[in-house]
């Protein structure tokens, strides 16, 4: 990843250049491609106003932010966290993209025990079903197991990202299983 600075009506100590420095060193971890990453740093100071715009090209987006104040290190502090939020959103965007597209589709089959001529139990597949599932919350989960002639269903909990259980009891009550929970 290259930074470059340019400052603009001013001379830069070499401690308020190593300090933006390591700041946006920190991006590192929301690019994938650093070696085609760009960020081009613009400081500029007129008379107590002083500014940072901060320009990224990276992983095929391109993205800006602007601050000003009268500090120039909370000016590049605040330039960052814009430019760290547009990057975690984008990076955030392509995971709920990524796992959406990892979802495969399944297969229930319902089978019930019958007995063969030699006395033993066999396995006999009643209804197959196949469907592809989407992230949804509890309460989805259970509105959607009271349409279904089912007394359980397996889903993704898009609250915790992990597979859950919801399951019908006796007393007409719903029942969950997360195996991550504790």
């Amino acid at each position: 990843m290259q930074i470059r600075f340019n400052f603009k009506s001013f001379e830069p100590s070499d401690h308020l250049r190593d300090y933006a420095e390591k700041r946006f060193d920190k991006l590192n971890k929301y690019i994938h491609d650093t070696e085609s990453a760009d960020i081009q740093v613009n400081l500029e100071v007129e008379k107590i106003r002083q500014m940072a715009e901060v320009v990224v090209n990276a992983d095929g987006n391109k993205l800006s932010a602007f601050e000003e104040s009268e500090d120039m290190y909370s000016t590049i502090d605040m330039a960052l966290d814009k430019v760290e939020a547009q990057l975690r959103k984008i990076r955030d965007k392509a995971k709920k993209k990524h796992r959406m597209e990892d979802t495969k589709p399944v297969r229930m089959d319902v089978f019930s025990y019958v007995a063969s001529e030699s006395g033993e139990q066999v396995r006999n597949i009643v209804k197959t079903d196949h469907y592809e599932p989407k992230p949804m919350t509890v309460d989805e989960a259970a509105m959607q197991l009271e349409t279904l002639e089912y007394e359980f269903l397996v889903f993704y909990n898009a609250e915790n990202d992990s597979v859950n259980v919801i399951y019908k009891r006796r007393n007409g009550d719903f029942g969950l299983i997360d195996p991550g929970m504790y």
